[in-house]
């Protein structure tokens, strides 16, 4: 609590902190049970084919193990999502390697390695296995229909009278790549039925009731059969959205057939990195028409994400990214088409930022190209066109008084010094080339923004509850399906509930998330717990605060903490419970069309500004990233440290994601350098100095005007970092992530068109 009394907009300490850097605190694999079993997966090895038969070694004695395959499935053997397309377990054909067809348990680990080779899946392999999006969509080999999971459309006036009206057109190809979460805890569930005969799984998970979802599909169980419950999660970033699914229904499947003893399904990194979803790699085709004075007349956007061989999450990730692809600019003529692309990849799925990074990469440096052919600077060209108030968006959605873009920029310009900067770098490049040194310096600009919540009418559709619980001490329980993953949210709830009831903190907590226990929120994802969830919240604070008034005498003006508990203490003097539930209720005059992608697609946007200062060694081909500055106007800042740390740890992984981290795909499609030898990420050796601001500006539909903040860092980075290297060398790099032999093939490039860094 500050100084004032007020517990929203204080930099609190996190609820979980001291468990956490003691280490008292207990992750799923901190949990033993005396008599649980090890689990262990036996996957396929080809991408795509038929498995023929299962062979057994025999000098195995297989009666000392729990063994599961499709045929063991109670219910429905498929994992519960969009579509009904991925099976639990693979019975005869599969479409990528590492998909599940065998389970085994053992009580001794070492047993249960020498079960797992002793399993051979005897597999006639898909003869034209296809892994590249163009290749997908010229369907030369159908993996579904037309290889293509989702076709989708936005358009906005006549695309053909903007190319008419552009004095200057640019064209571009954008491609972004694979990224691993790298979560620091891996995947792992825990299964087991307890005395009453209720199937309990205990995990590692962002989304309780998507695992609930899936469980009573496939093990064929009613809800009060079936209770999930969320174990302290150590990152999540999108990986443990969907996937926990999977792994919870494998280890109910091998606990059901051990006649309820606990199975212990527990992922090492090399089996996380290898099966789980990723990011979704892109190629964009970006067209975009302007007039000499730098007025945007076309955006002509061909944007596609490779969904790998089954739907899972694509669908929704590419709304969002193709929503999000003309970027926060004024454009009368706007024409995007997104599809989701079947390969025989593993299936990506949700990762932080959900298919927008990808399109505000191929945007963001698709201005620079643009700005380049214009001979404006890049900045003058976004601000001719940001969008302002009275503008409306793609999508068409009227921009309201509460957005002021401009004040984002011009802060941030301010805080990098940027025409210093440029001035300075462009000085100093031309010193080192007269000079023969093999630095050189660039900076660059990303503006975006990030709109929060499920798209459209998502949040109408999942109809999200939440309460609040008080007790007759003066306690209060927060009964809500969101996931703390690392992310603070435990604690910004507690904060939002403590405000609405005039209490401290302390007084707050949050129920543990158990599907028995909560209600459900909505998943933990699409920056829309503090938003969406905390204003459920305050508003059951707020209704359990005004029933205290009115039936047991809390002072209306103020009052204690003691007051507030013998006020509890009075309500419940005839038992029963003092509980207080609120539903969503969608903003008026927020409207959406699925179909046709047109009205209002978020309540309510973030907005960014990211200025990145880079080194690039020519020897080395290395880039290095000096300074990088961030603002954003995110509404209410609730807790300014957690929401700091949010900034700063997306920046971080955002700047893997453009310089270190590269997927390499092996000959069958999967994962080859699936170990942290040897899939880089950043260390704090690569991290420059990030320097986070916050802007405060009405308009969120979150307590006190608050936004969603989670994914909007991972946004901006990277175009940002692309366009100081492109600023530094003179070359015209595209893709990501930008590692020393592209900036070395870049170099080579731009020398032979005449271009000298």
């Amino acid at each position: 609590m500050d100084g004032s009394g007020k517990v929203l907009g204080a930099g609190i300490r996190r609820k979980d902190a001291l468990e956490k850097v003691t280490g008292a605190i207990r992750y799923v694999d901190d949990i033993v049970y005396p008599d649980a079993l090890h689990g262990a997966t036996v996957r396929t090895r080809s991408p795509g084919g038929v498995i023929e038969r299962i062979e057994f070694d025999p000098a195995i004695d297989w009666s000392q193990y729990v063994v599961v395959t499709a045929a063991d499935v109670p219910g429905e053997n498929r994992i519960r999502l969009i579509e009904l397309d991925q099976p639990a377990l693979v019975q005869r054909e599969f479409r990528h390697a590492a998909e599940p067809v065998v389970l085994l348990a053992h009580a001794d680990r070492h047993a249960l390695a020498r079960g797992v080779a002793g399993v051979r899946l005897v597999e006639t392999p898909n003869p034209h296995p296809v892994f590249d999006i163009d290749e997908a969509l010229r369907a030369g080999h159908p993996i579904c229909p037309g290889n293509v999971f989702r076709d989708y459309s936005m358009v906005k006036g006549d695309p053909a009278l903007g190319e008419a009206q552009a004095e200057v057109v640019f064209e571009g190809r954008f491609e972004t790549g694979a990224q691993e979460h790298v979560y620091i805890e891996p995947q792992g569930m825990i299964a087991q039925l307890d005395a009453d005969g209720v199937l309990v799984i205990e995990g590692s998970m962002q989304c309780p009731f998507y695992v609930q979802d899936t469980l009573l599909a496939v093990t064929a169980r009613t809800t009060d059969r079936l209770r999930i419950v969320h174990r302290t999660t150590g990152g999540g970033f999108g990986g443990k959205e969907e996937y926990p699914s999977h792994i919870a229904a494998h280890a109910a499947l091998l606990t059901l057939k051990a006649h309820g003893r606990p199975v212990r399904l527990i992922y090492d990194r090399a089996e996380d990195m290898l099966a789980t979803p990723k990011r979704h790699p892109s190629r964009s085709l970006v067209r975009l028409g302007a007039k000499r004075d730098g007025t945007l007349t076309l955006i002509d956007f061909d944007y596609a994400i490779d969904g790998g061989a089954y739907t899972t999450l694509s669908p929704v990730v590419l709304s969002r990214g193709l929503i999000h692809a003309p970027g926060p600019y004024r454009c009368e003529h706007v024409a995007v088409r997104g599809r989701a692309v079947v390969t025989n990849h593993p299936p990506n799925g949700a990762f932080r930022g959900f298919g927008a990074p990808q399109a505000i990469f191929a945007m963001e440096v698709a201005l620079d190209g643009l700005a380049r052919e214009l001979g404006l600077s890049p900045l003058e060209l976004r601000r001719r066109n940001m969008l302002r108030p009275g503008d409306t968006s793609a999508p068409g959605q009227l921009m309201d008084e509460s957005m002021d873009f401009i004040r984002v920029l011009d802060e941030a310009l301010e805080r990098s010094d940027h025409a210093g900067r440029c001035a300075a770098h462009a000085t100093y490049n031309a010193q080192a080339r007269a000079a023969g040194t093999p630095l050189r310096r660039g900076i660059g600009l990303a503006t975006f923004h990030h709109g929060a919540g499920f798209t459209g009418g998502g949040e109408v559709y999942l109809a999200s509850r939440a309460a609040v619980r008080a007790y007759a001490d003066g306690r209060v329980e927060i009964l809500a399906s969101s996931s703390e993953m690392g992310q603070g949210s435990s604690t910004t709830l507690c904060q939002i509930v403590a405000q609405a009831l005039a209490l401290p903190i302390e007084q707050v907590s949050q129920a543990p998330v158990d599907t028995h226990v909560v209600l459900n929120s909505g998943p933990t994802v699409a920056s829309r717990t503090c938003m969406v969830v905390g204003r459920i919240l305050e508003d059951a604070a707020t209704r359990l605060r005004a029933r205290l008034v009115r039936e047991a005498g809390l002072p209306a003006g103020g009052h204690t903490a003691q007051q507030f508990a013998q006020a509890c203490a009075r309500c419940l003097a005839d038992g029963g419970e003092l509980q207080v539930e609120s539903r969503y209720e969608p903003p008026p005059d927020v409207n959406w069309d699925e179909k046709t992608f047109r009205g209002s697609p978020y309540a309510s946007y973030a907005w960014a500004a990211y200025v990145a200062d880079v080194e690039v060694d020519l020897i080395s081909c290395e880039v290095r990233v000096v300074d990088f500055v961030a603002v954003q106007e995110i509404g209410k800042v609730v807790n300014p440290v957690i929401a700091a740390g949010q900034v700063e740890g997306g920046v971080v992984q955002a700047l893997g994601y453009a310089l270190l981290e590269k997927v390499v795909w092996g000959s069958n499609g999967a994962m080859a350098n699936n170990r942290l030898t040897n899939y880089i990420m950043p260390t704090s050796a690569d991290t420059p100095p990030i320097r986070v601001f916050f802007q405060e500006q009405p308009g969120g539909t979150g307590p006190a005007g608050a936004k969603g903040l989670g994914e909007l860092p991972m946004d901006g980075p990277a175009p940002a970092i692309v366009n100081a290297i492109n600023f530094a060398l003179g070359t015209r790099i595209a893709a990501v992530p930008v590692l020393p032999e592209d900036v070395m093939r870049a170099l080579d490039e731009a020398a032979t068109s005449g271009a000298e860094a």
